[in-house]
């Protein structure tokens, strides 16, 4: 496990990268404009807006114009730097970092100041994409072709955005129609080392509004038939990883996503939204170990389904009643196959894990304003999650019965909002959030097995001052403790027999303070911000006492520290030529005795985050229509698990990464671009054993109308 961070931020601004703060800039009482001007003014048009009503509270100062707490990445900005992932497209923000779980597994991870994705929650319009069993979600399968905005709420997260949100908040904002008829569609081609085909991402997107109602239907699909390792690399002799083309490293992804909505006034919205993502997977082996010792799993599939509805209505002058109610699923199957080929299933190691899951629930919110400087918020939110599995065994090929686990989460929240000046502001909140286990099933020794039953509930408390000192400065601070419930894998799973269940596992506990301010010299916009973060009864996998081998539990131990720096700046040096980029310092530490150092977390070590990360890029435009945009991202070597080893650590992941991307727009509507990945194909790795793709090309082209 990874644990909750302690950092200390500063943010550089980047093409289309918003710092929407309110502690950044005046309230202009529209959106941050990206700062990229990839697009003429009639091509964003097209864009559409991020949709208002699936936006989630990531400060406590009005949601109109820029808000602090958050970080919102535009969709012109992953469009230019060509980033169609979730885990790619936020690393270019500070204090994001995008890493790989390594492992069998081999999934895509984002860390927020540390914080990782069991303490991040994932939202899509602000519906809670949660995974019942494990939440362990693969942020590579989540695209963003089709996503208006990414918000990124770091350390400070609004508890009227529900619970859970421990050390921040990512949610994906899909877009809003405009106009009458409106729509865009654009591709990627992706070519490999050598320039030969590697895949694609495509996606469209058609709507229509008027004055009493819009409509909307999106598309993104993204294929990898390969990726290649850079030419550095070396093949490791008995290793079924050749040099060239990444095995195992083909998947596929695709979403749909559409609403119907119903403004009959000026003050109400109602909004009808269906989204559904589907994808399947390999898993490519660690480069190191040999064959004999390799694992050969699949995911055939990976499904995400959503229907959610949105709305916001005023009563009267000074009330507002703000509702949102969904019906999720997840389904899931995991095989385990014999060798290499992937055709057979005999031996005693492979299987078929399914997952059938389903969460529904939702939340309603009241805003009163008491007077005109007093806002007082009011939220209740609950979730019922419903996990099913099952698993089919080999060589027998029997099937074991259903196991379910179902469990309620509700969480009461109150806000208050208060302008003590027209220049200051402050933000008082908390919340109650409480977990009702009503099942928990598990299958052993030919029987199925029902554990006790345990319920836990915990506050949470808030406060956020804002200072705005000139239209040119601003100034927050903000302290926050929250709670983060495991998840049944963390008190439950066996994990194939090779961990204990721990029934009475408690939440671990954030305190987050931030500090930082903003002031834009003219030109030249500088953004810094420091923050600390303490965890308490940290979720830590331990030797259990009593146990020998292998076998480990998850267990509340010790206590985790993280602080760090981030820095921004971003500049316009000339009327063709803008430069920005943005610094990341993050040192981790994790307290347990030295008794327990020894003889239960054998030389631990945190994983996944580097102390030094940044970002820099220059836009340049030396004709009309024509952007070059050549950038450079960096980071320091973290520390990474041995692939050969068990409880031994090396540093990896310290890169230099060039890249560089030409957009040219041909003609009102119509762009064109090509660009380079991994420009000096440096050959680098973020967990031991899984080497990151080397050098790489792409083509790409949009309309719009």
């Amino acid at each position: 496990m990874k644990f909750a961070s302690l950092a200390i931020c500063a943010s550089l601004a980047m093409p289309g990268i918003v710092q929407a703060r309110a502690d950044m800039a005046p309230d202009t009482g529209s959106d941050v404009e990206s700062a990229t001007g990839a697009d003429d003014a009639a091509s964003a048009a097209t864009d559409g807006k991020a949709f208002a009503l699936g936006q989630i509270v990531v400060t406590a100062t009005a949601p109109q114009g820029p808000q602090i707490g958050s970080e919102t990445l535009t969709a012109a900005a992953m469009r230019a730097f060509a980033r169609v992932t979730l885990d790619d497209a936020v690393n270019l923000l500070p204090g994001v970092t995008g890493g790989n779980s390594g492992g069998t597994r081999n999934e895509r991870l984002i860390f927020v100041r540390g914080f990782d994705r069991f303490q991040v929650p994932l939202s899509i319009d602000g519906i809670r994409v949660y995974l019942p069993a494990d939440n362990r979600l693969d942020f590579g399968r989540f695209l963003t072709t089709d996503i208006a905005q990414v918000q990124v709420a770091k350390g400070y997260a609004s508890v009227l955005n529900g619970p859970g949100a421990m050390g921040g908040a990512i949610n994906l904002v899909t877009s809003r129609p405009t106009r009458a008829f409106e729509g865009e569609a654009g591709g990627q081609l992706n070519l490999g080392h050598e320039g030969e085909y590697g895949g694609y991402s495509v996606y469209a997107r058609l709507g229509t509004a008027h004055e009493k109602w819009y409509a909307q239907a999106s598309i993104a699909r993204n294929f990898t038939d390969h990726w290649d390792l850079a030419g550095g690399y070396r093949a490791v002799a008995g290793s079924p990883q050749p040099e060239g083309h990444r095995a195992f490293s083909r998947s596929g992804d695709w979403r749909v996503n559409a609403k119907i909505g119903f403004t009959p006034n000026a003050t109400d919205e109602y909004s009808i939204n269906y989204t559904r993502q589907e994808g399947d997977k390999n898993a490519p082996l660690p480069v190191t170990s040999l064959a004999s010792s390799q694992r050969y799993w699949t995911w055939p599939y990976w499904n995400i389904d959503s229907l959610y509805f949105l709305s916001t209505t005023a009563l009267g002058d000074k009330a507002t009643f703000k509702t949102r109610a969904y019906l999720n699923s997840f389904d899931n199957l995991l095989s385990s196959w014999d060798g290499i080929t992937q055709t057979t299933q005999t031996r005693g190691y492979a299987f078929n894990s399914y997952y059938a899951d389903k969460a529904w629930g939702g939340s309603g919110e009241l805003d009163v304003a008491l007077t005109p400087a007093d806002k007082l918020s009011l939220a209740l939110f609950y979730r019922r999650d419903r996990h099913i599995e099952w698993q089919q065994g080999f060589p027998s090929g029997a099937t074991e019965p259903q196991q379910v686990t179902s469990e309620d989460t509700w969480s009461l929240a109150l806000e208050n909002h208060l302008s003590i000046t027209p220049a200051v502001e402050l933000t008082l909140g908390g919340s109650y959030d409480w977990r009702n286990l009503i099942k928990a099933q598990d299958y052993a020794n030919g029987a199925l097995i029902n554990y006790p039953l345990r319920n836990d509930g915990a506050l949470n408390g808030q406060a956020q001052l804002v200072w705005t000192v000139d239209r040119a400065t601003r100034v927050h601070g903000s302290v926050s403790s929250r709670v983060r419930f495991p998840t049944l894998f963390e008190r439950f799973s066996t994990q194939f027999g090779t961990a204990a269940s721990n029934p009475t596992l408690k939440a671990e506990r954030a305190t987050n303070v931030d500090l930082g301010a903003s002031h834009d010299f003219g030109g030249v916009n500088v953004e810094g911000a420091a923050f600390y973060s303490h965890v308490a009864d940290a979720i830590v996998a331990v030797q259990p006492e009593g146990f020998t081998g292998t076998t480990m539990q998850r267990q509340n131990l010790g206590d985790g520290d993280y602080y760090g720096l981030e820095l921004n700046v971003s500049a316009k040096l000339l009327p063709s030529l803008e430069l920005g980029g943005n610094y990341t310092w993050t040192h981790r530490d994790f307290t347990i005795t030295a008794a327990e150092a020894t003889t239960r977390v054998p030389n631990f070590m945190l994983t996944g985050v580097p102390e030094h990360k940044g970002f820099a890029y220059l836009r340049w435009t030396p004709l009309a229509g024509l952007d070059v945009m050549p950038n450079i991202a960096v980071a320091s070597s973290q520390w990474s698990p041995l692939v050969t080893s068990q409880n031994t650590y090396l540093r990896t992941g310290s890169y230099v990464l060039g890249n560089i991307s030409v957009d040219y727009t041909v003609r009102k509507g119509l762009q064109l671009g090509l660009g380079v990945r991994n420009l000096f194909d440096d050959n680098y790795s973020l967990a031991d054993g899984y080497p990151e793709p080397g050098r790489s090309f792409f083509l790409k082209g949009r309309v719009s109308f």
